[in-house]
Parts: structure tokens; sequence; C-alpha cells
């Protein structure tokens, strides 16, 4: 192992193991055996240090998304992609913090290599008719959503105790940004002790109905829209000149990223 690598090691495990998740460069020196010159030579400063910590720790947690196939439902792949976004928050508190602290000033490539893998899936369930939202806008809601609770959940455990906060969370995003019919789950029969006796069984099942219609009624736009932009980026022989392109996709967008009350 290199002079350069052991260091880096040791100084992701420091930052594991520390208390805070901040360590010193005089602690790193002294559990890699090398002097400070050799530290400064490889990474600048305790900034260059963390910030190398910083791509080990993107480069660790890619490694799950990088060998991953796409499955044949990309709503489910963006439900794992959840899921695993959390749980390696979760087995990481100090990285992850370190991974997503302001004092980063410039984003990691591996961060943006991130968005992009995330913002394909939601392309490919655009390309299917199951997204309201065009891909790119439909990528900054999830990831801010994804990134907000996986560092509520190692920032503060002490106060986000329920272990189905994650999932209830991903379940809202996800619906305002796929299709009604993508999130629409089979109901439960509704215990009979808790219905209103002057409400027939019929009456409910009538506004659950009327309910899920409208929504679907007032997803079509947005997600026919989505769909159509998505379809046309995988066109092989473009019909429509650049600027005319680029015209249209300013309207599609327009489409299916208009706020909807």
């Amino acid at each position: 192992m290199s002079t350069k690598a052991r260091i880096l090691e040791v100084a992701a495990a420091l930052v594991a193991e520390s208390p805070d998740g901040d360590v010193s460069t005089r602690a790193v020196c002294e559990a890699a055996g090398v002097g400070a010159p050799a530290l400064y030579r490889h990474f600048g400063d305790k900034e260059g240090l963390l910030s190398a910590v910083v791509d080990h720790g993107w480069d660790k947690y890619l490694a799950t998304k990088r060998d991953r196939a796409p499955g044949t439902d990309p709503v489910q792949d963006l439900r794992d992609g959840w899921d695993t976004h959390v749980e390696f928050a979760l087995h990481n508190p100090n990285l992850y913090r370190l991974m997503n602290s302001p004092a980063m000033r410039k984003p990691p490539a591996a961060a943006l290599e991130s968005h992009r893998i995330l913002t394909a899936d939601l392309q490919r369930a655009a390309e299917q008719g199951k997204l309201r939202l065009a891909p790119e806008l439909a990528a900054q809601i999830i990831m801010s959503a994804n990134v907000g609770v996986a560092l509520m959940l190692v920032s503060r455990p002490a106060t986000f105790t329920d272990e189905s906060v994650s999932r209830r969370v991903r379940d809202s995003v996800h619906t305002m940004v796929f299709t009604p019919d993508v999130m629409a789950a089979p109901t439960a029969t509704p215990d009979p002790s808790t219905l209103d006796p002057s409400t027939s069984e019929a009456d409910t099942s009538d506004t659950s109905g009327t309910v899920a219609t409208t929504e679907a009624d007032d997803s079509r736009l947005p997600a026919t829209a989505a769909r159509l932009n998505a379809l046309l980026r995988q066109a092989q022989a473009p019909v429509l000149s650049p600027a005319e392109g680029a015209l249209l996709t300013e309207w599609l967008n327009r489409l299916s990223n208009a706020p909807r009350s």
C-alpha cells in the first residue's frame, strides 16, 4: 500500500471512530506512521485530506450503485435506491455528515455521478409514462428529501426514533413525482365498527373512486409531456432542428413541471 493510500485509509477510519466526526492531522500522522510533510505533500492541508476522505466515501457509496443492473421496473429501482442511501448513512454516520457538509465547497465528481444515476432511473420511468414531472426536477426533489431524511436520522437520532420516517417521506415524495396509478395500492376492507352508520359502503366507494379519477385526470397532461420529452431524447434521428428541439423541450418542461394545487 502506498503512503498516500495508507494516510487516506487511516484518516477515513479515524473519522468513523471520532465522537464528533473531526480528526486532527497530528492524529492521522501518528496512526499512519508518517511525518506531517508526507501528509501535506500528498493532500496539501487538512481540508485537502478531508476532501479526499469525502471522495473515498462517495466511491464507497457508489459501489452499491455502479454494480447494479437496471431492473425492469424503474420505480422499484428508485424505491430501493432511496432505502440503500439511508442505510449507507446509518452505517457511516460521520462519513455521511462529512460527505454532505457545507464546508466542502466544491461537490465531488462522484456526488454529481450519483445525481446522474438518479436522473437516469427517472428518465426510464418517464419513458414508461410513470413520471408526472421532468426527470431533472424530480431528481432534485428526491435527492433533497433523501439527503434531508438521512441527515436527520444520523444527526438527531434521539429525536428521529421512528423507523418508519424514511419510508413515509419516501412514499410521500414519490406520490408527488409519479403518476397516481404507480402509487395506487390495494385498499383494505374498512372495519365496520369504525364506519359512520349514516354512510353506506356504496357512498364511500363512490367518493374514493371519484378522488382517484380526478387525480389521474390531473396527472395525465404532465405525465404525457414528461414521457414525450423523454422519448424525444432517445430518438435516433431527430426530425426537429436544434432550435425547434430546444423550444419544444422548454414547452414540455413547462407542462410537466407546472405547479399544481
